[in-house]
């Protein structure tokens, strides 16, 4: 990919949503593997990868794989043989987490680092850069002047082996920092670096201060909103970002569709306000609905920390889809729900999913089974699939918001988009016969002859018109024609048949062209002799899993390696999580909130607090200097039990200098 080029990179759970993808837009897809893929529910057949990666290089469109798991040294053979049947299947690119993969024989293939290796330092970047990783994605909580700052130190843009910064504009949101989350190992023994997460973050909790007292109450203080930075776009771009990830392997065809045609929309507006810029791929989209991102599964959404911190991050009420405001209730009956909705032009449709807040703030769904207008002043009686008594405090009075559409989601069922390829025609007459030449955006040609002298056209008026017009007729191929060029003796008439004949070859011609001009995108050569780490001691959070990765950062000059806490070294309390959200903030107890209040300042202390959630309890930690917070808790004795380690033995303690 150049440097001026923006990629919007869309996730496919299966390849079938991937080829969905890149009809709706994508510059390149990301999907899983049969293993090592980081998503244990989101694995694809190579067969599968194979099958998308032939129809996105149709558009020069990419397709990435997740490798993305920490390996155990017996791992490592079976993901170098995949790899290899990766490459072998087309793949252009394999996105990694575990530095192991960097010391084997891999083939000559792009690697991506993953948002799992942590990546929030200039430093940090530019050491993977130099390590030989071509494209890297960036921590979620990056502010602008962050990414600014990682960016300019990878140095000039178009230098060679310069890396391209790749940062989530939509989806969910982990709250830890990527690869920083251990909690679901600790409780469960399902590792988040393997692709298993509990998800811990999602539970509601008690929050307890130091001296304990309740500050909350059944709330979701780790379950953040969903990430949407569809207004800074622009920013992002001038801030260094060329890659634009959309989260979401484990999404459906029609947030896949939706979002991935949003994107889609809000780039082609910036490509034609900035002539420096291009897309990273082929061909124009028309779509056959009206994106919109609200209409899709979200817990509400936040920019995060792109602009600075701010309050309002948290899903801490739910973590399920609120939805959008639709109406409020005016009665209830024995098996019936009038609603009053907001806009009398909105429709309620048999099978729409409405929701509402009960009186303790839990969101209760209501799947509606029949819908009936009463009146024309948008007064609806909605017949619920379940009985009406099951529906706590649902009364007059209460707003009600609707999180499935039913029109909408039918609608995304049906072909939604198209992408083709602009190409121009000529029609040429030679001394042989007639040649047609069709030439596409990307400057591959194609040609089909057809010999004899043509016929004079009996209607010379018309004639003209009819060729052009036969011409233009590419049908379901990937092109549409931006013009019909015609440099011909007089008016000459060709049977429809001749015509359409020739112009099919010269379409397969071009078709093959392109096929063999697609490339690989080129491996990165880590430079030599091999850089410094920034540091020169790992912790467990580094996640060192295998012999290899202990080879890799002892080459680039770490002399103290610790084991990943999957490992089960690390038996004491330790930080299971380590993130940029602060319950402190987020509940107003901050002392830096406090600073400067009458009455106030000094009197708030970032003492530490206690989470708890039935038996399971965590304490969190609040680091005020890098503005962090740590969950503090150590691994249960039911999964040291239970769990086997992968027995690996690295440096405990530093070396001595004739070690």
């Amino acid at each position: 990919m150049l440097p001026h080029h923006l990629e919007l990179l869309a996730p496919a759970r299966d390849a079938d949503i991937g080829i969905e993808a890149v009809n709706h837009g994508a510059d390149a897809v990301y999907i899983g593997g049969p293993s090592f893929g980081a998503r244990t529910s989101a694995d694809n057949s190579v067969a599968d990868i194979a099958r998308l990666a032939a129809y996105a290089h149709r558009f020069n469109s990419r397709i990435f794989v997740t490798l993305n798991t920490i390996l155990r040294d017996d791992e490592l053979e079976p993901a170098r043989k995949l790899a290899w049947q990766l490459y072998d299947a087309g793949v252009d690119a394999l996105i990694v987490q575990d530095m192991g993969l960097l010391e084997i024989d891999l083939p000559p293939i792009q690697l991506h680092a993953s948002t799992q290796t942590d990546i929030r330092t200039p430093e940090k970047a530019r050491f993977l850069q130099d390590a030989g990783l071509s494209q890297i994605v960036l921590a979620r909580e990056l502010t602008l002047q962050q990414i600014a700052a990682i960016d300019a130190a990878l140095g000039p843009k178009d230098a060679p082996g310069r890396a391209i910064l790749e940062f989530f504009v939509h989806g969910a949101l982990c709250v830890a920092y990527s690869g920083q989350c251990f909690i679901s190992h600790a409780h469960t023994g399902r590792s988040a670096n393997r692709g298993d997460c509990s998800q811990a973050c999602r539970l509601p909790y008690e929050v307890k201060d130091s001296q304990g007292r309740i500050v909350a109450h059944d709330k979701h203080v780790l379950s953040m909103k969903d990430n949407n930075q569809s207004n800074n776009l622009r920013e992002i771009i001038d801030a260094g970002v060329r890659s634009f990830k959309i989260e979401g392997r484990y999404k459906d065809m029609a947030y896949v569709k939706n979002i991935t045609a949003h994107y889609r929309v809000l780039l082609d507006e910036i490509l034609e306000e900035r002539p420096e810029l291009a897309r990273a791929s082929s061909g124009e989209c028309t779509f056959h609905f009206q994106p919109d991102p609200d209409q899709n599964f979200n817990r509400e959404f936040t920019d995060y920390f792109v602009q600075g911190r701010k309050e309002d991050i948290g899903a801490f009420d739910t973590p399920k889809n609120p939805g959008r405001p639709i109406g409020y209730v005016t009665a209830t009956g024995p098996n019936f729900v009038e609603l009053q909705v907001d806009d009398a032009d909105t429709v309620i449709h048999n099978g729409d999913g409405l929701c509402y807040l009960d009186l303790q703030k839990e969101l209760v769904g209501l799947q509606i089974n029949r819908a009936e207008a009463v009146n024309r002043k948008g007064l609806w009686r909605v017949f619920p699939k379940d009985p009406m008594d099951g529906f706590k405090d649902l009364r007059k009075g209460v707003q009600v918001n609707r999180n499935r559409d039913m029109d909408w989601v039918r609608g995304l069922e049906r072909k939604s988009a198209e992408r083709h390829i602009g190409a121009w025609l000529r029609l040429d007459e030679t001394a042989e016969g007639l040649t047609l030449t069709v030439t596409d955006e990307d400057g591959h040609s194609g040609s089909a002859s057809l010999p004899g002298t043509p016929q004079d056209a009996k209607d010379p008026s018309q004639a003209e018109a009819k060729l052009r017009e036969n011409l233009s007729r590419l049908g379901d191929t990937l092109f549409q024609p931006l013009d019909v060029a015609l440099n011909l003796r007089g008016p000459r008439f060709v049977p429809a048949s001749q015509l359409n004949a020739l112009r099919r070859e010269a379409v397969e011609r071009l078709e093959t062209a392109r096929a063999a001009a697609w490339h690989r995108l080129p491996r990165a050569k880590p430079v030599e002799p091999p850089v410094s780490y920034p540091e020169d001691t790992l912790t467990y959070l580094a996640n060192v899993f295998n012999h290899k990765a202990r080879d890799f950062y002892a080459k680039h000059g770490v002399k103290v390696i610790a084991a990943a806490y999957e490992s089960h070294e690390e038996e004491g309390e330790v930080s299971l999580m380590i993130t940029k959200h602060c319950v402190r903030f987020s509940l107003s107890l901050c002392p830096k909130q406090a600073k400067g209040v009458t009455g106030v300042q000094g009197t708030v202390r970032a003492e530490p607090m206690q989470l708890i959630n039935g038996k399971e309890k965590l304490t969190l930690r609040f680091d005020c200097k890098p503005c962090e917070m740590h969950v503090v808790g150590k691994i249960k004795r039911s999964v040291m039990n239970a769990v086997p380690a992968s027995p690996v033995t690295f440096y405990r303690t530093r070396p001595t200098t004739n070690a």
